[in-house]
């Protein structure tokens, strides 16, 4: 199970393809129970892992960002 394949929610190497495996599922209706979409799937989740992995990787720096801006407010509050 994928997460939300909207496209505007992915780059669009992952959106060229999520559409090429929607379109292998279209075009093999009971090939895709056997696996013949498989190798395209696969590229799906490596991509859709990449784009988590870069989305934790900004969200922990936005995180330590907001940390750090605390941390000088709290010490300037403690100084005054």
């Amino acid at each position: 199970m994928h997460t939300d394949l909207s496209a505007h929610l992915h780059t669009p190497a992952c959106n060229q393809l999520i559409e090429e495996l929607k379109a292998c599922h279209d075009n093999n209706a009971f090939g895709k129970f056997i696996g013949i979409c498989n190798s395209i799937d696969d590229k799906v989740v490596k991509c859709l892992k990449a784009e988590r992995i870069a989305r934790s990787a900004a969200n922990r720096a936005k995180a330590r960002e907001r940390q750090e801006k605390y941390k000088q407010k709290l010490q300037q509050g403690e100084s005054n």
